[in-house]
């Protein structure tokens, strides 16, 4: 039987780190696509914007990782 976390236990059980580890996936493939059309956008504007796009996507990396650690 699964924990549900919250309850007593502050490890995750394995559907929960699945999906963790799904999105820490797709943050970091994020991040390096944002970091790629930045390289490749000439409008200072729109390069801006990627680069902050892929900023977030870093930052939301970080925060599920934090979030994972503190659940080991």
């Amino acid at each position: 039987m699964n924990t549900p976390v919250g309850q007593g236990s502050k490890k995750l059980d394995s559907d929960n780190l699945k999906v963790l580890e799904d999105q820490l996936n797709h943050e970091s493939l994020m991040t390096k696509k944002c970091t790629n059309y930045a390289s490749y956008c000439t409008d200072t504007e729109l390069k801006n914007l990627c680069q902050q796009a892929s900023q977030k996507h870093k930052q939301h990396y970080n925060e599920l990782l934090n979030y994972l650690n503190s659940h080991q």
